[in-house]
């Protein structure tokens, strides 16, 4: 494992989804200053948010033909950019513009960025475990940045939000290659998998990857509406229980890829859903707040704890389409989800939220049956070819082959 390479991706990781978090946090703003209506405000959720996750694998698709490492800040600097400029503009189309391009930066940041990670990582499901948390970290971290700023100037302040991509991108053009590559004349070798693509395996992944993703969305948008609406509790309470979900998915995360490199990566996804079976039907029946809140715990590490081992798990399947497979696993799968809230929502208003959280307890029984259909590439008879290739592979740049693998060039 390279630890500086893993590290100084985990923070660009950070960073870049800043700018995921800043753009909920600046639309209460552009309501009470520019009285955006709230369709005029989902808009730019959308552009932010669906356009960023299905441009992932058209990037990821680009950076497979020929790795592009110089994406990497630049994504992250056009992320910024975009979020910079959204608060200079007066009219609806322009803001919605940089918004949404801020969103194609972020787009383009992480095929490449997952690639350069699980370069540094090697095999360690823990190592991009901590890649994995450094964006919900960077999430969390945007709205208590971004709303000191705009409470104080306005969101004519956005400029200044621009400040650490340009900065974080200073630091990957100056040293990532040689965090990564070593210096010349002592090249790393590559860590990244090789082998055939086994796109069957990564299409019933996928499957497991929408499933979980329908979960969160779900969990994340009427948590704290049944906190409210069913266990009495304020507005301020609710909120408190989201933040609680979120700092349980992080350690969940971090757990989950601990638990993959010793117990074993399918083991890992299975019992995540097993536990998630119980934490979400508690959920839907309970009266107790104290106990919904265990709930609450128990449901955030469950849904989290596979998640760094699907983007692990997807390169495997897929080794010479390594941004392909990021690009679907870390966006198009997971945003999937949040095109059937709406779905639930209408379920909801003909019913509860708590028939809404009912519904919702047969998705991670359907994504454990699922599981089930899922092989791990390191183990078994298979395993052995692609670990005798990587014990007599070219040093990286030298022959054209590595770089279908996403070895580095020179």
């Amino acid at each position: 494992m390279n630890r500086a390479g893993v590290a100084m991706m985990s923070v660009a990781h950070t960073v870049d989804d800043l700018y995921q978090g800043i753009v909920p946090a600046l639309l209460p703003f552009l309501v009470l200053e520019r009285h955006y209506t709230y369709a005029a405000v989902s808009g730019l959720t959308l552009a932010a948010t669906v356009l960023s996750s299905v441009a992932q694998p058209a990037f990821g698709w680009l950076t497979d033909r020929r790795p592009r490492r110089w994406i990497i800040p630049a994504g992250m600097a056009v992320a910024g950019l975009g979020v910079g400029a959204a608060g200079l503009f007066s009219t609806y189309l322009l803001t919605w513009l940089a918004i949404a391009l801020s969103g194609l930066g972020i787009a383009a940041f992480h095929p490449e960025a997952a690639r350069a990670a699980r370069q540094a990582a090697g095999n360690s499901t823990r190592a991009m475990s901590v890649f994995a948390l450094g964006g919900n970290v960077g999430y969390a971290l945007g709205p208590l940045i971004a709303t000191p700023v705009l409470l104080t100037i306005g969101v004519r302040g956005t400029p200044l939000l621009f400040l650490p991509a340009l900065l974080m991108a200073g630091v990957l053009i100056a040293r990532l290659t040689r965090v990564l590559d070593g210096r010349p004349g002592r090249r790393r070798a590559s860590m990244l998998p090789v082998g055939v693509d086994d796109w069957p395996a990564f299409a019933r992944l996928t499957a497991v990857v929408v499933v979980r993703s329908v979960l969160f969305f779900g969990l994340t948008t009427f948590l704290a509406l049944h906190f409210i609406a069913d266990l009495g509790a304020s507005t301020g309470q609710a909120g408190a229980v989201l933040t609680v979900f979120l700092v349980s998915g992080a350690a969940g995360t971090l757990f989950g890829g601990w638990l993959a490199d010793r117990a074993g990566r399918l083991i890992c996804i299975r019992l995540g859903f097993g536990l998630a079976i119980p934490a979400v039907a508690g959920l839907a029946v309970v009266t107790n707040r104290p106990l919904a809140i265990a709930f609450v715990v128990l449901a955030g590490i469950a849904v989290y704890l596979p998640f760094s081992v699907f983007v692990v798990l997807g390169q495997d399947y897929l080794p010479n389409r390594i941004g392909t497979a990021s690009g679907v696993t870390v966006g198009l799968a997971v945003s999937v989800g949040g095109l059937t809230t709406p779905a639930f929502g209408a379920l909801a208003d003909a019913t509860s939220l708590r028939t809404v959280l009912a519904v919702l307890v047969a998705l991670p029984v359907l994504a454990l049956a699922l599981s089930t259909l899922l092989r791990d590439p390191r183990t078994g008879p298979a395993a052995k070819a692609p670990a005798d290739a990587v014990r007599g592979a070219p040093e990286p740049g030298v022959d054209p082959a590595v770089r279908r693998s996403g070895g580095p060039r020179r």
